[in-house]
């Protein structure tokens, strides 16, 4: 077996804790120049404030592969499952209601 098989072989570990996942329907994304940093949290209706249950930091180079991994994914579901409808779309934003900008 050489090097390049065993890189391949990557075992991945999903903890019971983790498995379950966080529901998130808002997303902030900031970055410097050695990062890229993205906060997931939950906008509810009629609650002002909304908590961060998650936030991932990416070096430049794993955020650009996330960028084409979904965008590879999102073009094979709507292949399967019809386009995906966005509803007052907003580019820079990801989130189902109208809310202002947050303060971190």
């Amino acid at each position: 077996m050489n090097e390049n098989e065993k890189q391949e072989r990557l075992q991945i570990e999903l903890p019971q804790n983790v498995a379950q996942g966080e529901y998130a329907n808002f997303a902030i994304i900031t970055h410097g120049s050695s990062d890229f940093v993205v906060d997931f949290a939950r906008v509810l209706p009629g609650v002002s404030k909304a908590q961060v249950c998650s936030r991932i930091i990416l070096a430049p180079e794993h955020a650009k592969r996330l960028l084409g991994a979904l965008q590879e994914n999102v073009m094979r579901y709507e292949k399967e499952f019809g386009t995906i409808k966005i509803p007052n779309h907003e580019p820079s934003m990801i989130s189902p209601f109208d809310i202002p900008e947050g303060e971190a």
